[in-house]
């Protein structure tokens, strides 16, 4: 016997989980509704089906194939037109003509004895068999009265309450003989129940109802594809679950990765090569689909998660459904009988109430509280750009393919056949996404200079050395899951608003130049680059008096590129140098704040313990360095700027110095004490090198332990302010320790307040009205200044859903009354 399975519904209530997906395709338990129907029809010997198709056809024919993986034969038969129950198995007459047949939904789950019905069907000489089954709730389906025999009187279509006389509803399943089909018109919408059987019953026809017993369950509402979820994983229903049973409900598929530390009850369903990290908490009735991601800390109950998505950390999924390819972020939290669809971003610290459809393809902002459905509105990303380039978590944001289309919007920017120059830093995800950065630029006629492993300010200085511009890439810094991919102009600096808008641009509109076969670019591997770096750095940056100081120094590496420059510069730079941690360490391409921190801790007791004149600790990829002075005291970066410009303003005493606005004003009385001015500049780091490049500039830093050394680059380099830092000391015979205590101390407190993108304005403007006629200087968002001299900067954040304030007073506690002042401002605008 062969048998039809009804694959052409829309499944409009399920959208938006059916906007791009048919729902016969639907996961249940990581498997689609139609092969738990398929494998049901085989287990009963119906190998040779008809699937009758029509919504997103081609989905379910790529799907499914001929059905040779199930150990079946699959036709198809394509409706032009929705043609109804009756209609569809109508326009697969020709495959049917032969022999009594099945007919079965493709989108309702059940584990019906299939022979028991076939059985009863020829026993009894029916023309038509239906199959019945009892429900609780009769409203949403056809009802079906039968008598002793099994015959069939009465068919009444989704019935109000008042016309419920019986519980036994019609399952869509039937068994029928061909010459059903002289009762149904070609190509017209007739259906089975409304329609066809009527007649049947008007003329005498023998149609029979069989009640069914088992499990069946018509997936049509959100509530039905949870529940059904749940009932495979209580084991109510009998399909096959595909994986091992590690304890009892507790189910995972092959290659899957579940941390020790992470907590599971059941029943649960964790899909191949998905990733439970420590801590997280999966509770009953939760499934992950394949290659599913779960971050450490994160909170799953009754939540169906389909394949390829990401969930952050800490956040927080209850009684919802995640659609494929999905990002949601850190904090997230998503609400019972939410419906997030394929291919969306949720922010961090967002909140996703109670039965709002996310539509596919839509982009929910950090900290958004959303209690609306979200249908038309685009998907907006604000912009590429961040404080750090392109940055985002490896192989969820930042893939290989979005690499490739970034290096080739960029190489689009320049002439065919200029140079790019590419570094990385020394971790397996930099390496590898370099690899097609550099095939894309190649590809798009320009000559790669690849640099591979080197410190930072060594990729800008030898992009400086003529090429067009550079990209390196390198883990972010303190998050070793995310990557920063950096784009640098002709001068090593990090490229100006301008061009990333240029950039974003054509990235966006995604218009690449490719080249011709005969213009594919060259790629090159420079010689002796540390060479040439240190040996530029020692001729411009004054090292008198170093050798005669007979200075001793520790040097810690931490096991970054940093370390790679470092052999060839101590020793012709005539100093005592300790260095450790020199070693390049592939599985630690970043730290965290703690592991800085403990590693300065321990740098200080070496620097006290060898009686060094100071101590110095690189960041992993050379760009900033931390202090310790001789006492193995750590000095904060925010102190060590001010160090820095007092010894570099005392040698001077004149020229102008690039502090950002957010630095503390002692800064302008140190400079001016010393007879140079500040000259103050946004917090973007490309404006810092804008001023570095003016010939009057002398220093230049952010704060944050990274210096410009003018006379050698305008951009932020460790090793250069490490020359440049050892030779002030040697000169002014004074310690570190003597020059930290002659400055004033600061109190700049900052914090960060979440703002959704679309009231930024708006906040911008009431912290304006606010400041009302105190002074306001808009060099950077608004810096509001009191009287006393006191001052407050409100700063929206370019590319998350955030604002920055800083405050600065006389002390911690009136610094902190300035803080919550503005934040109530900011708070009150942004709500």
């Amino acid at each position: 016997m062969k048998a039809v399975v009804m694959a052409g519904g829309e499944g409009t209530r399920l959208r938006p989980m059916t906007s791009s997906m048919p729902k016969p395709l639907l996961p249940v338990v990581n498997r689609p509704i139609m092969e738990h129907v398929l494998r049901l029809l085989k287990r009963h010997g119906l190998s040779e089906t008809v699937v009758t198709v029509q919504f997103l056809a081609s989905l379910v024919k790529n799907y499914f194939g001929d059905g040779e993986e199930l150990g079946m034969e699959l036709t198809y038969a394509n409706e032009e037109k929705p043609l109804g129950t009756a209609g569809s198995v109508k326009n697969a007459e020709e495959a049917l003509k032969d022999d009594a047949f099945l007919v079965i939904s493709g989108d309702a789950l059940t584990d019906f004895d299939l022979t028991d019905l076939i059985a009863f069907h020829k026993e009894k000489g029916a023309l038509v068999t239906v199959c019945l089954t009892r429900v609780p709730n009769p409203l949403e389906f056809g009802i079906t009265i039968v008598d002793e025999e099994g015959k069939v009187e009465r068919f009444l279509e989704k019935p109000t309450w008042g016309q419920v006389f019986s519980d036994t509803v019609n399952t869509g399943i039937y068994v029928m003989e061909p010459e059903v089909f002289n009762y149904v018109e070609a190509d017209v919408s007739v259906d089975w129940s409304g329609d066809v059987f009527p007649q049947l019953m008007k003329e005498g026809k023998p149609i029979y109802g069989y009640i069914a017993e088992g499990y069946w369950e018509d997936v049509g509402t959100h509530e039905s594809y949870v529940k059904a979820q749940a009932d495979v994983l209580e084991g109510k229903v009998d399909v096959d679950i595909d994986g091992f049973e590690i304890s009892p409900g507790v189910w995972v598929a092959e290659g899957a990765e579940v941390h020790p530390d992470a907590v599971l009850r059941g029943p649960l369903y964790i899909g191949d090569y998905a990733k439970v990290e420590a801590d997280v908490e999966l509770r009953e009735h939760t499934v992950l689909g394949s290659n599913v991601v779960v971050k450490t800390g994160a909170f799953l109950h009754r939540a169906v998660v389909h394949d390829n998505v990401y969930i952050g950390q800490h956040s927080n999924l209850r009684g919802c459904v995640v659609g494929k390819n999905t990002d949601i972020m850190r904090a997230a939290r998503i609400e019972d009988g939410a419906v997030i669809g394929d291919e969306c971003l949720v922010g961090e610290e967002s909140i996703i109430q109670g039965n709002v459809r996310v539509y596919p393809f839509k982009t929910i902002e950090a900290g958004a509280f959303v209690n609306t459905s979200v249908i038309w509105e685009s998907r907006g990303q604000a912009n590429l750009f961040g404080a750090r380039g392109v940055s985002g978590i490896l192989n969820v944001e930042i893939t290989p393919e979005l690499a490739v289309r970034l290096a080739g919007a960029y190489a689009t920017t320049l002439k065919k056949g200029s140079t790019v120059t590419t570094a990385r830093d020394h971790s397996r995800g930099a390496r590898a996404l370099k690899r097609a950065v550099i095939s894309s630029l190649q590809s798009s006629a320009i000559d790669v200079r690849d640099l591979e492993n080197v410190p930072l300010p060594v990729a800008r200085q030898q992009t400086a050395r003529g090429s067009a511009g550079g990209i390196m890439i390198r883990t972010s810094p303190g998050v070793p899951d995310s990557v920063d991919i950096m784009f640098f102009d002709e001068r090593g600096a990090d490229l100006s608003q301008a061009g990333q808008r240029k950039l974003d641009r054509i990235y966006a509109r995604q218009e690449y130049r490719r080249a011709f076969p005969g213009e594919i670019g060259d790629l090159h591997f420079p010689a002796s680059v540390f060479d040439s770096y240190t040996g530029s750095l020692l001729r411009n940056v004054d090292t008198t008096g170093i050798a005669e100081a007979g200075l001793k120094v520790v040097v810690d590496a931490s096991n970054g590129s940093a370390g790679l420059v470092l052999p060839s510069l101590l020793g012709r730079l005539g100093v005592d140098a300790l260095t450790i941690n020199p070693g390049l360490d592939e599985s630690r391409p970043t730290e965290t704040a703690e592991s800085r921190r403990s590693g300065l801790v321990r740098l200080g007791e070496i620097v006290a313990s060898a009686r060094a004149a100071f101590g110095v600790r690189f960041d992993p990829v050379g760009e900033r360095l931390s202090l310790v002075d001789e006492r193995g005291r750590i000095i904060e970066d925010d102190r060590a700027l001010l160090v820095l410009l007092d010894l570099v303003a005392a040698e001077r005493r004149s020229g102008r110095v690039a502090l950002p606005v957010t630095t503390t004003r002692i800064a302008e009385q140190v400079a001016a004490y010393h007879g140079t001015q500040v000259e103050w500049t946004t917090t973007s780091p490309d404006d810092l090198t804008r001023v570095g490049r003016e010939e009057t500039t002398i220093f230049g830093g952010d704060g944050r332990g990274a210096f410009i050394v003018p006379e050698f680059s305008s951009v932020l380099d460790g090793t250069a302010a490490f020359v440049r830092l050892i030779g002030l000391v040697a000169r002014t015979q004074l310690t570190l320790s003597q020059i930290d205590a002659r400055i004033p101390r600061a109190h700049v407190l900052r914090r960060d307040l979440a703002t959704p993108w679309a009231v930024k304005g708006l906040v911008m403007r009431s912290v304006v009205e606010a400041a009302g006629d105190r002074q306001v200087d808009t060099t950077d968002g608004v810096r509001v200044v009191e009287t006393d001299g006191r001052w407050v900067m409100v700063l929206p954040d370019p590319s998350e859903a955030v604002t920055h304030l800083w405050a600065e007073g006389p002390d911690d506690a009136s610094a902190q009354a300035l803080l919550d002042e503005w934040s109530s401002v900011v708070d009150g605008a942004g709500h």
